[in-house]
């Protein structure tokens, strides 16, 4: 019975839709709209949340970032304070790698102002450059296309080697494969050893990669002073051991660098040390209001669409009025009639949520073309528009549907 009376629902609803096709598709034009407006809000805030997170991620969420000063907080606040710190240094990272047990892995990288690369008559100018230690591959699982990356021996004898990102050997070489092919970089000749395996666009790239040229730190003293204080900025990483909490090596770290910078016991530290939950807990706020937006944007098309498809339940009442009353009078229950209505209901509604689905499928994947970014419909978000449509089916049709459970058989087949 209940088989059978979803299937007559189910035969009515489609039997409304094509017997008033103009009065039923601008009555689910709110139920379209307001899916639209909502899902597409929210694909594109998970989209660029995600986007967001994989771009931090690429650094591996198991890694300490020391620097001057923390990243969660407003760079204008106490500037003059963290200005005056010193740079993290290659003796701090020589500090950890010798007394820290609790981390994997320790690199340091010096970075260093543009430079002219010259290959034969092709030349690239203000390339960003970094001297880095020998871990730095891994803690920043750098991905090759091409080559690989400084052996120990070259990275301790300072040997003239570079590694270039996809976007800088194109420039220089063009088809050129540039592995061997030696360039010159401040009147020096350095033999490329890798290429990079190109990043592409990303709505946040943390390091650019791509317009990158890397040398060995031992290397770097050639092209740059590096123990100045003020004018290049460095970066030291530390990675945990596997299955060490983050908060421990924090810990632990912490102690290092105050007994190697000689921070008395009542002094605050003159480092920060940076997590990337810390750069994606920022976002939070932001994500959580774009979807605030949407729902309410979403939520008014969604009260028209409710009261359009209530009217069209309503109709349908008046016009079935005289079968109704067969039905009851055939002894037919209450509960049969209002589960009748109801399922029509939340049928018209699903159908204009899936023409919403349609439309957001559409308009994500003309943004995606637009903004060189992956922006998704998620199976979450194809859920989350399938149940809103089918709640508001039944909130739009319970009350006509009890209406027509509530009627009189004889009143009913008299009109």
């Amino acid at each position: 019975m209940f088989f059978r009376i979803i299937y007559e629902s189910i035969r009515l609803a489609i039997a409304q839709l094509n017997s008033n096709k103009l009065r039923s598709s601008l009555s689910l034009t709110g139920i379209s709209i307001g899916i639209f407006c909502i899902i597409s809000i929210l694909s594109a805030v998970d989209s660029l949340k995600d986007n967001i997170v994989s771009s931090f991620e690429k650094l591996g969420r198991n890694v300490l970032y020391i620097d001057k000063q923390p990243w969660n907080e407003d760079p204008s606040q106490n500037w003059w304070k963290y200005q005056q710190r010193p740079q993290p240094s290659y003796e701090d990272m020589v500090a950890i790698q010798r007394k820290s047990k609790l981390s994997d892995k320790v690199s340091y990288a010096v970075y260093m102002p543009g430079r002219t690369l010259k290959f034969g008559s092709s030349s690239v100018e203000g390339a960003y450059m970094a001297g880095v230690t020998e871990d730095y591959a891994d803690i920043f699982n750098l991905d090759f296309d091409k080559g690989r990356f400084f052996t120990s021996q070259e990275s301790a004898s300072g040997a003239n080697r570079a590694i270039l990102g996809a976007v800088v050997a194109e420039e220089l070489f063009g088809q050129i494969d540039p592995l061997g092919k030696v360039i010159k970089i401040k009147g020096m000749d350095f033999q490329v050893i890798g290429v990079l395996r190109k990043e592409g666009q990303s709505l946040i790239n943390v390091f650019q990669f791509d317009e990158a040229v890397l040398v060995s730190y031992q290397t770097a003293k050639k092209l740059i002073n590096v123990k100045s204080r003020y004018t290049w900025g460095s970066n030291l990483n530390v990675r945990a051991a596997e299955g060490v909490d983050l908060e421990d090596l924090k810990d632990e770290v912490t102690g290092i660098l105050r007994s190697v910078r000689k921070i008395k016991p009542r002094e605050g530290e003159n480092f920060a040390i940076n997590q990337l939950t810390m750069i994606t807990k920022l976002f939070d706020p932001i994500f959580g209001m774009l979807n605030i937006v949407g729902i309410v944007i979403g939520g008014f098309s969604i009260i028209v669409g409710m009261f359009s498809v209530a009217n069209i339940m309503f109709v349908s009442v008046k016009e079935r009025t005289p079968i109704i009353g067969i039905k009851k009078a055939l002894g037919a229950r209450q509960s049969v009639i209002l589960l009748e209505f109801l399922i029509e209901s939340v049928l018209l509604c699903v159908i204009g949520g899936l023409i919403g689905l349609v439309f957001v499928l559409g308009v994500l994947k003309l943004a995606s073309a637009v903004f060189h970014y992956d922006i998704y419909l998620s199976t979450g978000n194809i859920l989350l528009a399938i149940i809103l449509a089918a709640i508001i089916g039944v909130l739009s049709g319970l009350v006509p549907a009890w209406q027509a459970a509530r009627m009189d058989p004889v009143e009913a087949m008299r009109k």
